[in-house]
């Protein structure tokens, strides 16, 4: 429901606006815009509102919180009208256009409001009608910076309007405000709380299914033990001859004979030495997958309060505020890693930012044969790149973690620089040093220059395109 132009009439008339000094400016969603505006004896919060539907403008009582990002029109009033007084506020005609005159010390400026549902817009002009900057810029109506606007009365409306029956006590601003909070369109408390409902159930089915995968991968870690003991009773037994794909020998573990498969084409010792890596990795994935659980479950607790605070929430700005910033949280999957990371043509690369996050990518995340990147003469990043079983690191892979690993130093602003490289299994902890510093051993050099247009490619992939 949007406003007809004699509620908007009577709502302007229960403001005292005039003389009143524009204080702050928020613009907590992008068709919302606030003005708080005082002079001695009254102040105002007066609420724009240009979404399809609901259409209006009135003084509000609820806090409106700040937008995540500042919106640019927002940060263009701020410029222009911040601290300047309200000479005038106006309907033209019956038009459902409000025009505030502004004065400032160089000149006044007209704020246009323009509430027609489907073609709402915001646009501060200069008085001869020169458009500073429009809410929605419309190049095809010349809305935009540098267009004209200049609004004049039309012929009185065909059919007859009235000022409808809100519920409720109070002025009929108070009456609105209560209204649109809890009733009035698709920006409702109802309706933004079903929106906030959907996005709780969908991140914890989420959540769950995700849960559910590392509790199954956490079963098969949990047999690290018994792949050392094949593995030591396949070493205790190198002359015996497998049978097909299977070694019998006697289990001096578990008691009996145990059926131990091979690979027929490997002699038994490189099949010992085989049991004895997936033991490894078990233990290492065992201990990976035990972390992310215990963040998983950090997540769904911390999912848990945040809709109990939705529920209990009566202010819909904060409801849509919250929905706004986690837009597009149902689609992200649990983070897995510290620090930032990607994948590049199949390769995974980790990129840790600090102490703590380079100390937990080698505790938790990193195992011997992963490559380890840092720039040289410079304090940074550690950067990582996950081994692939029997696959080499291409050139290009190792120009990507490199080019991280100057890009996140203090390095980078040199753009071009010497990185050195090893395997993870070549570091060793600086007794008694820093958190996460490392001493490494057989390193490599490698010489990185920043190209644009790998980083752009790079940003783009760990989620950053702007810096």
């Amino acid at each position: 429901m949007s406003l007809n132009w004699r509620e908007i009439d009577l709502v302007l008339s229960e403001l005292d606006l005039v003389g009143a000094q524009i204080q702050k400016i928020v613009q907590p969603s992008y068709d919302t815009l606030v003005l708080s505006c005082y002079k001695p004896g009254a102040a105002i919060e007066l609420l724009f509102c240009v979404a399809h539907g609901a259409c209006r403008l009135h003084a509000t009582r609820m806090p409106v919180p700040k937008a995540e990002k500042p919106q640019r029109f927002m940060e263009l009033l701020r410029s222009q009208v911040r601290g300047a007084r309200i000479e005038s506020i106006e309907q033209i005609g019956t038009e459902r256009i409000v025009r505030m005159r502004i004065g400032r010390d160089d000149g006044e400026r007209l704020l246009y409001a323009r509430l027609w549902s489907g073609a709402a817009n915001l646009l501060l002009c200069t008085p001869d009608g020169k458009i500073l900057d429009a809410l929605a810029r419309k190049p095809s109506k010349g809305e935009l910076s540098g267009g004209r606007y200049a609004p004049e009365a039309g012929a009185a409306p065909s059919r007859e309007f009235v000022v409808r029956e809100l519920p409720g006590d109070g002025t009929f601003n108070e009456r609105i405000d209560s209204f649109y909070a809890e009733h009035g369109s698709e920006l409702s408390r109802a309706a933004l709380l079903e929106r906030a409902r959907k996005y709780f159930s969908q991140r914890r089915a989420q959540l769950d299914a995700r849960a559910d995968a590392l509790t199954k991968a956490a079963a098969d870690y949990a047999e690290a033990d018994r792949y050392r003991e094949l593995g030591d009773i396949l070493m205790a037994n190198q002359a015996v001859q497998p049978t097909g794909a299977t070694v019998a020998a006697d289990d001096f573990y578990q008691g009996g004979e145990a059926e131990i498969r091979v690979d027929p084409g490997k002699s038994i010792l490189d099949n010992a030495r085989a049991y004895y890596e997936k033991s490894k990795k078990a233990r290492s994935g065992a201990v990976e997958t035990a972390a992310e659980l215990e963040e998983l479950r950090k997540a769904v607790e911390s999912l848990e309060s945040e809709r109990e605070r939705m529920e209990a929430t009566e202010n819909p700005y904060a409801i849509r505020a919250y929905l706004a910033k986690h837009r597009s949280a149902p689609s992200q999957a649990p983070k897995r890693f510290p620090g930032l990371s990607l994948e590049r043509n199949g390769w995974q690369i980790l990129i840790g930012r600090s102490a703590a996050e380079n100390d937990a990518l080698l505790r938790r995340h990193v195992r011997g044969n992963d490559l380890w990147f840092h720039a040289r003469d410079y304090s940074g990043s550690y950067v990582f790149v996950k081994s692939r079983p029997g696959k080499s690191v291409p050139l290009e892979i190792l120009l990507d973690a490199g080019s991280l690993a100057l890009y996140y130093s203090k390095g980078r602003s040199a753009g071009a620089g010497d990185l050195y490289y090893t395997h993870a299994k070549y570091l060793r902890r600086a007794k008694d040093g820093p958190r996460g510093l490392v001493l490494p051993t057989q390193e490599k050099n490698l010489r990185v220059k920043l190209e644009d247009a790998r980083m752009r490619d790079l940003r783009r992939l760990i989620g950053k395109d702007d810096d």
